[in-house]
């Protein structure tokens, strides 16, 4: 019995020190992968779609959208660059993907694509398509891929766990690996998801406000997405936040950083990129009092 605990020891310090805080938003993030190892494997998976994308005659078929996409996406990138500075070593790529489904997405390492089914379905504003942009941008920003990843080997770590756990006790758990699977894939990497999805959504509206774009068009965008899809997933069993949940936090959003869009396209200065970080910006953090100066008493309730 002794033998088997070293592994099972050895498996659970993994899983438990295998996690960081994200720079950017301060959650806990499961980080078993690192970014760079996420940002080799998407290089490999973009290359070879790409190619077979290529070979189908379905890459870059319309210049003006390609054009439109990369013009939009340029700006979004250097706002993302403020945010995380090393990301300016990434490969920044996007190409659009001629195929009737209504996708866009960043892999780690900045490799995108956007599918031309989003286009002729939802037929975005330029605004709305930094919204969406902004928010795929996000993902690869805030490590979701390389999180996912390592979400993915800590699930597994853990079926293996339980199975020498069992083996310690004399109890075959083999059997009920793909139960246990199923209902891991529901009670941790799915809450977490949304998790990630709602900080996509954060970081995204405000990169687009920051670029230029008006903040207001991640709700029309929204809105759009409701209608071509008739409704939403509950928001218990869903990879993204209940459609409607989404909407109302963007509409808060947007109203938060109409003020920046404004300075933006007014060439006025702007705050920086705290908040994104939670911390107060210059314009939000109250000047200090003169010397002297009475300090102010708040009125009785």
């Amino acid at each position: 019995m002794n033998a088997a605990v070293p592994p099972l020891m050895i498996l659970v310090t993994a899983l438990i020190s295998g996690c960081a805080t994200n720079k950017i938003t301060g959650r806990s993030q499961a980080m078993i992968v690192s970014d760079e190892s996420a940002a080799r494997q998407s290089a490999q998976a973009y290359t070879q779609l790409i190619g077979e994308s290529a070979q189908k005659r379905a890459l870059d078929d319309d210049a003006y959208q390609l054009g439109r996409v990369q013009s939009i996406t340029k700006p979004l990138i250097q706002q993302a660059i403020k945010v995380r500075p090393d990301v300016q070593n990434w490969p920044w790529e996007v190409h659009l993907l001629k195929s009737s489904e209504v996708n866009a997405w960043c892999m780690a390492g900045g490799k995108m694509a956007v599918y031309t089914g989003l286009l002729q379905k939802i037929q975005p504003t330029d605004d709305e398509l930094a919204a969406i942009m902004g928010h795929e941008i996000s993902h690869a920003l805030l490590s979701h891929q390389a999180e996912k990843l390592s979400r993915a080997q800590m699930q597994r770590a853990g079926l293996t766990a339980g199975v020498l756990a069992g083996a310690l006790f004399g109890v075959n758990l083999g059997s009920i690996a793909s139960i246990a699977d199923s209902v891991a894939t529901v009670g941790l990497q799915l809450p977490n998801s949304r998790e990630a999805e709602s900080e996509a959504d954060n970081v995204g509206i405000e990169l687009a406000a920051r670029a230029g774009f008006n903040p207001e068009a991640a709700v029309t965008l929204w809105e759009k997405m409701i209608r071509l899809g008739g409704g939403g997933a509950p928001e218990w069993l869903s990879t993204h936040p209940n459609p409607e949940t989404r909407i109302a936090a963007m509409k808060v959003k947007s109203r938060q950083l109409m003020p920046i869009y404004e300075a933006v396209n007014q060439g006025k200065p702007i705050p920086d990129m705290n908040t994104l970080r939670g911390q107060p910006t210059a314009a939000e953090t109250p000047p200090a009092p003169a010397p002297n100066a009475p300090i102010p008493v708040a009125p009785p309730v």
